[in-house]
């Protein structure tokens, strides 16, 4: 059998292409490579199809989970990161554009709805068109619902508004703790100077806000800072004998009634120059046991001891359920500003306006009228006298609207 196809001697060093060509005269091994070639070609093709979908796909993980691109220190290991979008693409921790107006607001669980409302309203009324930054604060888990409607949002509004989006942050020491302190995520506000190093100055409002007015005239009080302040809030209370501060702390706080967190301008940079974070922690660390309303606690502790570092506003800009529940303790001489549904105000029926006005701007469509569906929804659900004293005091809810939306600003589609 040595002359048989299948054998040849191995001391000649030819391959075994070699072999088999000079047993066949090379024709028929030809023929089936010529058959392989394009084989090799479509696996070659099939390679790089695979290859390019892999790479494609690790992106979008990358961009919807965003957390992994690029650290922003001074939180150890629970660092966050951001992206910030201006129409198409994608922005690293973008820096912050000094004309644009930047709100932050922190997101946990179903809050995220709330939100979403909230940055609906602040775009809604913003009839200065001025720019807005909207810097979300959120679980993990709810970035990409922001996305998805940011985006859309977006694109109806002519990127009149630009967003960037992180990680929830908190200490490494204690973290569970902070995270959990009175409202899950409400302490995140109290190391937003570290998170944002990005940003020079912030309005920060708790989820459960809602704009009636330009959030541009809040934010211009940042100019009436003097040389030593870097925050804005509003009073607590407007009278001592609803007052809680002064009725039940057992903490020092600011001034003689305190001060509401749920709405607050923030100069970043005076406060990492302050360094706020090296104050708040030992104030915690003194009275943890005693903080019922958590980090605004924390806050009232803190401007108690540095009143000069605090500008307060008027309470049209913090307008809440006990302004009016019992009888009215805010002037407002301008309207009501930003309403705060704070005690679960904004989903229930127990002071039904501000209820209605919650669910009025989640049902708006953006670029219909807002007078006729904002302001005449309002008006004509509440046309019927009420037992409420909130909703007595509708016009000054629709003051600033009524004042500047007068008729419908955008055509409707033909």
């Amino acid at each position: 059998m040595k002359g048989d196809l299948f054998w040849w001697p191995r001391s000649n060093g030819r391959s075994i292409h070699d072999r088999l060509w000079m047993v066949s005269g090379g024709a028929q091994f030809e023929a089936a490579r010529e058959l392989r070639e394009p084989a090799m070609k479509v696996h070659r093709y099939l390679t790089v199809l695979v290859l390019t979908s892999f790479v494609l796909i690790w992106y979008y993980i990358l961009r919807v989970n965003n957390g992994i691109f690029t650290g922003l220190g001074g939180m150890g290991a629970n660092s966050s990161a951001a992206f910030a979008r201006r129409g198409p693409g994608l922005r690293q921790n973008a820096p912050s554009n000094a004309s644009e107006i930047a709100i932050v607001v922190v997101a946990c669980g179903e809050r995220h709805n709330e939100a979403l409302n909230m940055i609906k309203s602040a775009i809604m009324f913003n009839r200065n068109q001025s720019p807005l930054r909207f810097v979300v604060v959120a679980e993990d888990q709810l970035k990409q619902n922001f996305v998805e409607k940011l985006d859309d949002w977006q694109e109806i509004n002519d990127n009149i508004f630009t967003y960037e989006i992180h990680s929830l942050t908190f200490p490494a020491k204690d973290k569970d703790e902070w995270k959990k302190l009175f409202k899950p995520c409400a302490a995140q506000r109290l190391f937003l100077p570290s998170l944002l190093t990005h940003i020079d100055s912030v309005l920060y409002v708790d989820s459960d806000t809602i704009f009636l007015a330009p959030v541009q005239e809040l934010w211009s009080l940042f100019k009436t800072f003097n040389a030593s302040q870097f925050a804005g809030m509003a009073p607590e209370h407007e009278d001592k004998n609803a007052g809680w501060y002064n009725r039940f702390a057992r903490h020092p706080y600011y001034g003689d009634l305190g001060v509401n967190s749920g709405v607050m301008l923030m100069n970043l940079t005076r406060m990492r120059e302050f360094r706020w974070e090296q104050h708040i922690m030992p104030i915690y660390r003194e009275f943890r046991l005693k903080l019922v309303w958590g980090d605004q606690d924390i806050i009232n502790i803190l401007f108690h001891h540095h009143p000069d570092r605090l500008l307060v506003f008027p309470c049209d800009w913090n307008y809440r359920a006990d302004h009016c529940m019992y009888m009215s303790v805010c002037e407002a001489p301008d309207g009501v500003k930003i309403v705060h549904g704070n005690r679960g105000y904004f989903h229930s029926l127990v002071q039904p306006i501000f209820n209605l006005l919650y669910t009025t701007v989640e049902e708006y469509a953006f670029r219909t009228d807002i007078h006729a569906n904002f302001i005449r929804t309002i008006e004509d659900s509440l046309a019927l006298p009420s037992n409420s004293n909130c909703d007595k005091l509708l016009d000054k809810f629709l003051q600033d609207p009524r004042k500047y939306f007068k008729q419908n600003l955008y055509e409707e589609d033909t």
